[in-house]
């Protein structure tokens, strides 16, 4: 009788075994389910948020912040304000938007001495017309050596068409500020030429898609800043068709003390359209 029961329970064993194993793995299985619903991700693409809790502000509230951190933090009130621009330069089949740099006139100027522009030209009666329009040296082929030796240098170099082929030797050495007529420095009205650069605002493309420039400095008054912000956003905007898309993928703004916002470079653009609409209507 001894041994028989022996034999009983040891057949049992491996079937209860065998339960608490089931059992066991069936409620590692609920608590990887628990697990998944928890780690499940959220669609939150309409939401504002890119990293984390980020928040995106409208480009008058990353203003008013950025003056608010001033007051706060006794930063010097004159600082520069930048913005950070990463852009989408994907177009259809593979092609991308050319790297560029543009210049542009701001509504309120920030820099408190004008740029130094050298006009290239033969014709000795644009060259007093660029003198008196204010270069600061305009003249022909006798210029090029002295601006290769480092005698000479300037902001910007514009120049007439006609003295174009002669400063091929130059290409090298002015590399991005060499004239060019999609830049606006190749033309035929000096003045119109000079009226731009000697007050213009300089900027480009780095790193295949970042634009980094300084839009005004912070004691300038709300208003101004925004103009200056819209103004230089729909320029960067034109270099692209409208046709394929936003061309802004992400839009910071800070100063020099101040920790970097982000706003939406959306707000601006349909303020801008609205108002040219506007002045569209009102003629």
């Amino acid at each position: 009788r001894g041994p028989a029961h022996t034999g009983v329970s040891q057949m049992s064993v491996p079937v209860r075994t065998f339960a608490a194993a089931m059992k066991k793995e069936k409620k590692k299985e609920e608590a990887e389910k628990e697990v998944k619903k928890e780690k499940r991700v959220i669609d939150d693409k309409d939401r504002h948020k890119p990293y984390g809790r980020r928040t995106i502000h409208g480009a008058a509230d990353a203003i008013d912040l950025l003056k608010n951190f001033q007051v706060l933090d006794f930063t010097p009130k004159n600082q520069a304000v930048f913005i950070d621009l990463k852009l989408d330069m994907k177009l259809e089949k593979k092609k991308r938007v050319d790297q560029f740099v543009s210049v542009v006139h701001l509504p309120h100027p920030f820099r408190t001495t004008e740029n130094k522009v050298l006009v290239f030209t033969e014709d000795e009666d644009q060259v007093r017309e660029a003198q008196l329009h204010g270069a600061m040296l305009a003249g022909g082929a006798e210029l090029i050596q002295p601006i290769l030796d480092d005698e000479i240098s300037a902001d910007f170099y514009v120049a007439v068409p006609e003295i174009l082929q002669k400063l091929v030797a130059l290409k090298s050495k002015l590399r991005k500020k060499f004239p060019k007529s999609k830049r606006g420095s190749v033309g035929v009205d000096v003045p119109k030429m000079l009226d731009l650069f000697k007050t213009g605002h300089e900027y480009l493309v780095e790193d295949e898609c970042y634009i980094r420039t300084q839009i005004a400095t912070l004691d300038m008054n709300k208003h101004q800043i925004y103009e200056n912000l819209k103004n230089i956003v729909s320029d960067v905007c034109s270099h692209r068709p409208a046709d394929k898309g936003p061309f802004i993928e992400r839009a910071i703004m800070s100063t020099q003390a101040s920790e970097a916002l982000w706003f939406r470079s959306e707000d601006v653009l349909l303020k801008a359209a609205d108002e040219k609409k506007k002045k569209k209507k009102e003629e």
